[in-house]
């Protein structure tokens, strides 16, 4: 199915190469194929095969079927022929392969309006686009594939990249490089807040997650009344009551290099006014869950009071309540996150099946590569405490956060059936292993090529 523009012309070239393996191809054109210009019409002259109008188009009697309608440049619903064709080839028994976008769907958008092409394969250009990554664009795609197209070097400096893919070689991982002559303190001091009697899991899920990340050191800071329960946590991390004294001389007696606040800390006053004296100490802290959802009433007064050293990891229903209508009004969720992060001026990492990690100067991370098996409860936990585990290790929060969002998808991948977040945890000493080796091999493969 030919549209009438470039990937209209990209389709014809399909045609013409999977005819020369003997294939039996036709190519139905959605527009006269006299009016195609430029490359497209090149491209079109090249197809000796039958040829008919859209209109013509069944999909009954193909056995698979490519979209070169539109692409990634179309702003506007589909209409006429090319709906009526896009909605039958979704109803029939066949594969679906789209040329650079599914029809239906702009590239530079994650939101679908109306009916799109839902393909079985995706064969992008050059660079992965924004709807490739992002629901429900993204459902429509789906598998991925992203294949060169001859640009040559130099691209660069007329076109900068939108965002990063988190990949291996964006870990940092001080875990791994300890000194013989380390002791537990020179390796990080963590302190997570936990809440009252009853919700003190989130926390200890957090506590157990930065001790895995190789934080030297962990302590879950309870109110008195839930001290005997937090104990109930693998012996390694420590509990020590936080009583009502400034919660930044308690920060300072535990010498603490990182904190952890939010999951489970209940969305009282208290807990407010906890992290704002936090954060007039300066310690390099992790806001989620309810240390974000406390500022709902009062966002202003969180942002005047963050400083360089902090993270807020919200889901997009905590983004919601700190930062309204920006998700909605924004195309993607990359563009919502770089937008929140430069109002908050902190690290933000916006939690969905792909997580963007955006700090206030500008630039982006995407993680794509994440396991669905995440989605359960307490999973976005324990990615606050690997992350407040580097961040105690002397990890800047960007990369921080970047490193470990790409290894907590990377760990969803060894949850079995039915796994939780506790078993979550345990996944991550075999993540960080295998990144370590794999990294290693590849400094090795570096220094050889040298």
């Amino acid at each position: 199915m030919c549209g009438p523009g470039n990937n209209g012309g990209d389709g014809c070239v399909v045609a013409r190469l999977l005819a020369e393996q003997g294939w039996p191809v036709e190519v139905f054109f959605a527009s006269d194929r006299e009016k195609l210009a430029g490359d497209a019409r090149r491209a079109s002259d090249s197809w000796h095969g039958r040829a008919r109008p859209l209109t013509a188009f069944d999909p009954a009697d193909f056995s698979l079927v490519v979209d070169a309608l539109f692409g990634a440049g179309l702003s506007r619903p589909l209409d006429g022929a090319a709906l009526h064709a896009v909605e039958t080839a979704n109803c029939a028994d066949l594969i679906r392969v789209a040329v650079d976008v599914p029809s239906g769907i702009s590239g530079d958008s994650a939101a679908v309006e109306g009916a799109a092409f839902n393909a079985d394969l995706t064969v992008s250009f050059h660079r992965l686009k924004p709807a490739h990554l992002f629901a429900p664009a993204r459902e429509h795609c789906g598998e991925l594939v992203c294949s060169g197209i001859g640009i040559p070097p130099g691209w660069q400096e007329a076109a900068g990249p939108v965002a990063r893919l988190s990949s291996l070689s964006d870990i940092a991982m001080p875990v791994m490089a300890h000194r013989a002559s380390q002791h537990k303190h020179q390796r990080g001091r963590l302190c997570v807040l936990a809440g009252g009697p009853g919700a003190t899991s989130a926390a200890r899920l957090s506590a157990e997650a930065g001790l895995a990340m190789g934080a030297g050191l962990v302590t879950l800071l309870c109110p008195p009344a839930s001290l005997i329960e937090s104990t109930q946590i693998s012996a390694p991390v420590m509990t020590r009551p936080v009583r009502e004294a400034d919660f930044a001389d308690t920060l300072a007696a535990h010498r603490a290099s990182a904190l952890v606040m939010g999951p489970g800390a209940g969305a009282d006053q208290r807990l407010k006014e906890r992290v704002l004296a936090a954060l007039r100490a300066g310690t390099p802290l992790v806001l989620d869950a309810d240390a974000l959802t406390v500022f709902e009433d009062a966002p202003a007064a969180l942002f005047a009071a963050l400083h360089p050293g902090a993270v807020l990891t919200p889901h997009a229903g905590e983004f919601e309540r700190l930062f309204p209508g920006v998700l909605n009004e924004s195309a993607t969720p990359l563009v919502a996150a770089q937008q929140a992060s430069a109002r908050a001026g902190a690290v933000i990492v916006l939690k969905g099946p792909a997580t963007v990690i955006a700090p206030p100067s500008g630039e982006a991370h995407i993680n794509a590569c994440a396991s669905a098996r995440l989605a359960t409860a307490g999973t976005g936990d324990v990615l606050a405490g690997m992350i407040g585990g580097l961040m105690a290790q002397g990890i800047a929060p960007f990369a921080a956060a970047v490193s470990t969002v790409w290894l907590h998808g990377q760990a969803g991948f060894l949850l079995p059936p039915g796994g939780n977040a506790g078993d979550l945890v345990r996944c991550i000493p075999a993540v960080l292993s295998a990144a370590l080796d794999e990294q290693s091999r590849q400094r090795a493969l570096a220094r050889l090529s040298r």
